[in-house]
Formats: structure tokens, sequence, C-alpha cells
């Protein structure tokens, strides 16, 4: 499986996944039932896609205004910094609210669920490819790429 087809079956598992996880692992945290922490999951989701769509455009304006011709480590260092702040941002007052708890246990929460997504977002990439195959652009030089 190549192309879009690919990047649709990629998001659309991961979110899915990540939703169901998110959701148990919110209930279990918060003592909120099912339907009340996975509404939350899904406001939690939709909310990560659409802050990495906007981010993402706006991190790449930044980067043409300042004619950046390369990501170096730290270059990525602050473009995952800066979404992550972004987001958690956002995130902290909209558990809070949901779950009409503090902002601090908000933050908590958050806490977890930022340690627990790079080890699933690990796991799901190697799971994925592991089923679905690599991406063609493996192992072709950037100027094939393009």
């Amino acid at each position: 499986m190549q192309g879009w087809k690919r990047r649709v079956v990629y998001i659309g598992l991961f979110e899915l996944l990540g939703m169901m996880v998110a959701a148990t692992v919110l209930a279990q945290l918060s003592g909120a039932g099912p339907m009340q922490s996975g509404v939350l999951s899904f406001m939690i989701s939709t909310c990560a896609v659409t802050v990495n769509l906007f981010y993402n455009m706006m991190f790449e304006a930044w980067e043409r205004r300042r004619h950046i011709q390369a990501r170096t480590f730290w270059h990525r260092v602050v473009h995952v910094a800066g979404f992550q702040l972004v987001l958690v941002s956002l995130l902290i007052p909209l558990i809070a609210w949901w779950l009409d708890i503090s902002l601090w246990k908000a933050f908590l929460m958050e806490a977890v669920l930022l340690a627990f997504f790079p080890l699933f977002a690990f796991f799901y990439n190697w799971a994925f490819d592991c089923i679905f195959g690599l991406p063609d652009s493996v192992g072709l030089s950037p100027s094939q790429t393009r």
C-alpha cells in the first residue's frame, strides 16, 4: 500500500487506536465513564490533528521567510517542542473543562498522555510497517523523492 491510501489508513488507524487507549487511560485517571472519556478522547484527537495541520503550515511559512535550507537537529527540537507547547496549552483547559477538574489535575493527565504517545507512536509505526510494508520512499535518495 502506497501514496495517499497509505497515509489515510495510517492516520485513521493511528487516531482510532490512540483515541481508544486515551479514552481508557483518561477514564482510569479521572473516574469518568466510558462515554465521557471517549468523547474527550475524540476532542483531543481532533484538536491534535487540527493543530498539527496549522502548526506545520505556519512553521513551514516561517522557514520560507527565513530562507532555511535544511532542518538541523536543533531545528527539529524547536519544531516538536513548539508543537507540544501549543497543543498542551489548548488541551489542559479542554480536559479541565470537560471533566470539571482543576487545571493542575488536567495538567497531570496530559502529562501521562505526553509520556505515553511517543511510545505508542514508536510501536504503532513499527507494527504498521510490518503489516503494510515500508513506503516506496524508503531507500530512495532525497533527489529521487521530489
